[in-house]
């Protein structure tokens, strides 16, 4: 029964629906986690065998008051005895405190380095990963999983080794004392075993499917009460339906909660009564036994006293690998993400790029949202749907609960295979460089694969001559700064948020940034200045003021190449004129990459690139004798085609140009 691995190989459950399996490789893994902390372990094993020990005597000293003191009207011996019956429970207690101590010392730390594990692998995958996961469902893999996981170590596996020595130590005990009964207490043990097998199968197919669903509950709860899922039910009226959606949820948790005691409980009913059955035969032969003065009443009911001492360990260890298995679910969900293979990740020979000068190369790119697959994400058993997204972007299940710094057409699914089909183009440093085309042309790609939150499906991009594959990610987040339309904020002070660019800077460095992004005398002027918190993804701020912090933000940060979605159509003709001024300022002297909606920034422009279906089908350069966009206009193209249809030029006395966009 056992060949074949032995115990462990029994242990583990051979149906193949029931994967992951209870394997040395998890468990050596797990240990991997505990071994920091082998000494307090150590010392935890200390503790289990003197508990146990100390508990096995008081059953003696009854046997002993019931023969000897009472019988032989020795008070002395009486008195000795209820001090030990009164002193063993107390050193047992103050046991007790220590084991406990060393368990929550052990259990916490652990929890903190999976969790630091978990959450530095999930910092590292990949954008795709983000697009086609759920927050909540992240959440829950670092909050309830990782939870469980402790408890695997510092509940399950402390009890089933107390329960192993307890035990082990109260049959040799029992033996010592009547080999007979001893026997009989053991005959009924294959009646503890044999449920095992089964019900240790449902609770454990029990424990992964509430891990599922407690899953799916966060998952709403974080996508509806934030701001902009909170917003969003607002404006169009379903408070009802996402009540009613939390409450079908919350009621499944609820419900597999309910099966999963009951199952248990079932289980150690049963076990319970196997156990009374035990207790009376033995009581029944023992009592015979003393009638017929083979040992003494003191000796049965000291035998009594160990049947329970027995029978409970008994039911628990018959039920370990059971439980132990059921808990290590928990190890294996942190596990599953944590083994995720990261899409974007440097070379071991990766180069540091300190100097950069700015010279940027497209080399028959080609990208693809989709032959990268999920990212990943499809461990978390998300479902990918198809659509018919406008703009370029990875695909979201249901809806997304997204917290990136990114625009929403990140988010979209795209319609085409590929997003970009052998795009090349090359900039020198210092050049502004505006992306113009239809929406859905692949502009948004261009800027997502040079700071390389994407690796190109084909081809490749240099910076500097060097292929962004051979760079370190540190070194080329430091040289890239990005402006988006949608400006993130995190729920913390503006100079916080201004600081995350520049950890070091000071307060003279922060406020001359702000002084560019024409927002510091705003920031002045709150009660707070710049101690203001700005809410929930900065909410507290208008579109405008986000958009100039984000400004001052890039600035404090002072990358060599720029890229930004200048898109300002839904903001007032203020705060539009002051965001233009700042970023005219911060494009100075830097390789600036820019989504153009206005026609002042295209007629700057170095260099002109019109997209139209992943494809790039114009491009213009300036020169001595005319401007890149007089070059594309000249060609009567797409480019003058967008001119005429999208953009308006009013021209000032002064000969200035203010642009406005008509789509």
């Amino acid at each position: 029964m056992f060949h074949n691995g032995g115990w462990w190989a029994y242990l583990s459950y051979d149906e193949k629906k029931d994967q992951p399996q209870l394997s040395w490789a998890l468990l050596r893994r797990v240990w991997g986690y505990a071994q920091p902390y082998r000494l307090k372990i150590l010392g935890l094993l200390v503790t289990i065998f003197a508990i146990t020990g100390l508990s096995l005597i008081p059953p003696l000293l009854y046997r002993d008051l019931i023969d000897q003191a009472i019988p032989n009207r020795d008070v002395t011996r009486l008195n000795w005895l209820a001090l030990g019956m009164i002193g063993i429970p107390l050193v047992n207690a103050l046991i007790g405190l220590g084991q406990r101590y060393l368990s929550a010392t052990i259990g916490e730390s652990l929890i903190a380095d999976l969790r630091n594990a978990l959450f530095n692998h999930m910092q590292r995958m990949g954008l795709r990963f983000f697009t086609h996961a759920k927050t909540g469902e992240l959440m829950s893999r670092l909050n309830n999983d990782v939870v469980g996981a402790q408890s695997a170590l510092t509940g399950t596996f402390i009890t089933i080794l107390t329960n192993i020595v307890t035990v082990v130590t109260t049959l040799a005990i029992m033996l010592s004392l009547e080999w007979r009964l001893t026997l009989l207490s053991v005959v009924i043990l294959p009646l503890f075993i044999l449920p095992t097998r089964r019900v240790g199968r449902k609770l454990r197919e029990i424990r992964r499917e509430s891990l599922d669903l407690n899953a799916k509950m966060n998952a709403l709860m974080n996508e509806t009460l934030n701001v902009d899922g909170a917003l969003l039910v607002k404006l169009f009226g379903r408070q009802t339906d996402e009540m009613a959606k939390f409450r079908e949820r919350s009621t499944n948790v609820a419900n597999i909660g309910v099966h999963s005691a009951m199952v248990g409980r079932w289980f150690f009913m049963g076990l319970g009564l196997v156990s009374a059955v035990g207790t009376a035969v033995v009581f029944w032969v023992g009592g015979h036994l003393v009638l017929q003065g083979a040992f003494t009443i003191g000796t049965i009911v000291a035998f009594g006293s160990y049947l329970t001492q027995l029978y409970g360990p008994l039911s628990s260890i018959t039920n370990a690998h059971i439980e132990f298995a059921t808990s290590m679910v928990s190890f294996e969900r942190v596990f599953e993400i944590i083994d995720l293979p990261l899409e974007i990740e440097d070379k071991p020979d990766a180069l540091t790029l300190t100097q950069v000068a700015g010279a940027v190369a497209f080399q028959n790119v080609s990208f693809s949202y989709t032959q990268g697959g999920d990212g990943g994400a499809g461990i978390l058993g998300l479902k990918v749907e198809s659509g018919n997204g406008k703009d370029e972007g990875g695909s979201l299940d249901e809806r997304s609960s997204s917290s990136f710094t990114l625009p929403p057409s990140s988010l979209r699914i795209s319609t085409r295979t590929m997003a970009l089909h052998d795009v090349s183009f090359e900039i020198e440093p210092g050049q502004l460089v505006a992306l113009v085309g239809p929406s859905g042309a692949g502009k948004t790609t261009i800027t997502y694969l040079l700071p390389r939150l994407y690796d190109p499906t084909a081809g490749r991009i240099c910076l500097d001559g060097h292929d962004l594959r051979d760079l370190t990610q540190k070194s080329l987040a430091q040289a890239i700064g990005m402006v988006t339309q949608e400006t993130y904020l995190f729920h913390d002070t503006l100079k916080a948020n201004l600081l995350y660019a520049k950890p070091n800077a000071s307060q003279a460095e922060i406020e001359a940034a702000c002084q560019a992004a024409n927002i510091h005398h705003f920031i002045a002027g709150l009660p707070d200045g710049y101690e203001t918190v700005v809410g929930e993804r900065g909410y507290r701020l208008s579109g405008g003021e986000k958009q100039r912090v984000a400004i001052a933000r890039v600035i404090l940060k002072d990358p060599r190449i720029l890229v930004l979605d200048e898109a300002t159509s839904s903001l007032d003709s203020q705060s539009e004129a002051l965001i233009q001024e700042a970023l005219e300022r911060i494009m100075k002297n830097r390789t600036s990459i820019v989504i153009a909606h206005r026609l002042s920034t295209i007629l700057a422009a170095d260099v002109i690139l019109v997209m139209n279906e992943g494809r790039l089908v114009e491009q213009g350069r300036r020169s001595a004798t005319q401007s890149a966009h007089e070059e594309l206009l000249t060609r009567g193209g797409l480019y003058a085609n967008l001119y005429q249809t999208q953009f308006r030029a009013i021209y000032q006395p002064n000969g200035g140009a203010k642009a406005e966009a008509l789509a």
